[in-house]
């Protein structure tokens, strides 16, 4: 083997152990990554209007603090009601399963309904005020100190590493340039910039897809009259990066939830046709503009590598899953492309290599036609 190859290989392999061994600690860095490159284009249209990059940079900055601020300040509040809602009406919601649905699982399922019963009166003598469960839910959550601890490193770290990286980020990229081989630079950087077309224009396109199904969602659970609007709705529109999954969760959720609160078909099919008519402005209007066919995926090419970057890196590979798809598929398509072009597929069979004339098979031409 070359040794030059050798040597990238085993810094290849020495790579993906340090990621696996620091994974851990790679989180919050990851995600000021992600937040810095999904920034740097806003602060380099404020450097071309003539902003010096430190004042760009804290303008871009602010005004990601300013959204997250609007969020936390105006969301969590209503998300915190409907929760208490939920578990306020937690009995109402059992007694209508159990003089609705309980009765029929016997001839079903191996249930007994006296046990459905008594969950429902412990329940009602139990649930008493919603302080009472918040008590118990924090009192559960001292227990993991180190999970608490991470959670407030996160808080603190993201956002001094976002700025920090921010603020150096173009010229982090020119280092990283001129330690590439003069022999590859061309081709890495054509490999680089179509990258960063797709992958940054389907992340942008893809959380403004998600904010505006979420807010469809929301506005139009909400004229339906279902109590726990806001969080199926913003539920919904953030697992919709997934293809149809947040259709079908949400009406899912959202009917069961609305027979349940109603008691009748009609609110049910109401949710239905929100979720339907959410998924055609999706369709024919959001995505197409702001989305398009950025990452080139199949839908089964979608589900796939949501699943597996589950299985590979829980709930953090879920949300890279398919942002790192795009990357591959890129490299995938540079990889065809030079297969077609090389001797390995362009040499000429031998005659000895033809078919018989009854067996011949017509190719579309190639680009070594």
């Amino acid at each position: 083997m070359d040794p030059s190859r050798f040597f990238w290989l085993a810094v290849l392999v020495l790579s993906a152990y340090l990621l696996y061994v620091l994974s851990p600690i790679l989180t919050p860095f990851l995600l000021a990554a992600i937040l810095a490159y999904l920034g740097d284009p806003l602060a380099d249209r404020l450097e071309a209007l003539k902003f010096p990059r430190l004042w760009a940079v804290v303008t871009v900055f602010a005004s990601l603090i300013a959204g997250l601020a609007l969020i936390i300040l105006v969301l969590i509040p209503t998300i915190d009601d409907q929760i208490r809602q939920i578990i306020a009406r937690m009995p109402d919601y059992l007694h209508w399963f159990h003089v609705h649905i309980a009765p029929s699982l016997p001839s079903l399922l191996d249930i007994d309904t006296r046990d459905i019963a008594s969950l429902q009166k412990t329940l009602s003598e139990h649930i008493g005020s919603v302080s009472h469960i918040a008590n118990r839910l924090i009192g559960s959550l001292k227990g993991p100190a180190g999970l608490i601890i991470t959670w407030i490193t996160y808080i603190f770290l993201i956002p001094v590493v976002t700025f920090y990286l921010l603020r150096d980020w173009d010229v982090m990229i020119a280092k990283i340039q001129e330690l590439i081989p003069r022999q590859y630079r061309a081709t890495v950087s054509e490999l680089v910039r179509r990258c960063d077309t797709v992958l940054g224009g389907f992340l942008r396109g893809q959380l403004l897809v998600m904010a505006g199904l979420g807010i469809i969602y929301t506005i139009g659970l909400g004229i339906v009259g279902l109590e726990m609007a806001v969080m199926i709705g913003l539920f919904a529109g953030f697992v919709s990066f997934v293809p149809y999954l947040g259709l079908i969760v949400g009406i899912v959720v959202a009917g069961v939830m609305a027979l349940i609160q109603f008691q009748d078909w009609l609110h049910p099919l109401g949710v239905v046709v929100v979720f339907l008519t959410a998924q055609l402005i999706e369709g024919t209007i959001l995505t197409p503009k702001l989305v398009g066919d950025r990452t080139g995926l199949h839908p089964v090419a979608v589900l796939f590598a949501v699943l597996a970057g589950g299985q590979l890196f829980g709930f953090m590979g879920i949300l890279l899953a398919l942002p790192a798809a795009a990357v591959i598929n890129v490299f995938l398509g540079y990889c065809k492309e030079h297969y077609l072009g090389s001797e390995l597929y362009c040499k000429a069979a031998d005659d000895n290599d033809k078919l018989p004339k009854d067996q011949d098979i017509d190719h579309e031409k190639t680009v070594c036609d």
